[in-house]
């Protein structure tokens, strides 16, 4: 059985973090753990309180896991402060296979779930390790100091964060003003994933559950690009069939088809 690993948040409202991951891994027929980096108090209206958990137990979790249940491939998502996106990072140097970065910042809400300092931390030490970072468009801004109005603006920044060290640079397109189109940068170019976009509030946890089936995907022997489509279109499914739980930015549906290419279905 293929192993993910997800090294994120908690939202017990379970439509994002490692919730939605762990949720996500399970559609993709793929065992499911989690290493807990921070605690929020959240539902689809609000995020009223983050706690994050103190960088040696995160660390304990990693090696715990490492050394029983190694994953085929890992993601991160919020990590909260410096000290543990560079515990993370160390491990992440001598890790045998794929991790995708998912450099979440801040909450549907609002919420601030990564420190300042953390920030550069990522750029400096994390995302040189990573086999694919998946920026939205307001991290990619954020990381790269630069402000993205069209496609050509994507591919910018992309290019500026894959010569970080990364393998490859996927910017997601949905905070873009017309159709949300993902912008991948490998090292053989780049290459456009075109999507649909579908309104609605509920879309809580899209950029989770899209690093966690793109995670399932490589721990199931997909190459990058394989591994983004399929992604993609589970993601869209998700949104469109969404199951309209609570009163706000409510969750998108985890039950929905994954469509894996014949040769890597578990």
């Amino acid at each position: 059985m293929a192993v993910a690993l997800t090294m994120a948040g908690s939202d017990p409202s379970g439509g994002a973090g490692i919730q939605a991951d762990l949720k996500t891994f399970h559609q993709f027929r793929v065992y499911g753990e989690a290493v807990i980096t921070l605690l929020t108090v959240q539902n689809t209206e609000s995020v009223s309180r983050v706690e994050t958990v103190p960088g040696d137990f995160v660390l304990e979790q990693l090696d715990a896991v490492l050394a029983d249940i190694p994953p085929d491939a890992a993601k991160t998502g919020a990590l909260g402060s410096a000290d543990i996106v560079r515990k993370i990072a160390a491990r992440a140097r001598r890790f045998s296979f794929p991790l995708v970065v998912d450099p979440v910042m801040i909450s549907k809400h609002g919420a601030a779930l990564m420190s300042r300092d953390a920030s550069e931390f990522v750029k400096r030490e994390l995302i040189p390790c990573a086999t694919v970072l998946t920026p939205n468009i307001p991290e990619a801004e954020f990381l790269t100091g630069t402000n993205i109005r069209a496609p050509e603006d994507m591919k910018s920044a992309a290019e500026q964060l894959f010569q970080l060290g990364c393998k490859c640079v996927l910017i997601k397109g949905g905070h873009s003003a017309g159709e949300p189109i993902d912008i991948l940068r490998d090292s053989h170019g780049f290459v456009e994933f075109p999507g649909q976009r579908i309104k609605g509030l509920h879309t809580h946890g899209t950029g989770c559950a899209y690093s966690a089936a793109i995670t399932a995907g490589l721990a199931l022997g997909h190459n990058i690009r394989q591994a983004i489509s399929v992604a993609k279109a589970y993601v869209q499914s998700a949104i469109e069939s969404a199951p309209r739980l609570g009163r706000g930015h409510g969750p998108i549906n985890h039950f929905a088809p994954v469509r894996l290419p014949e040769h890597v279905h578990s």
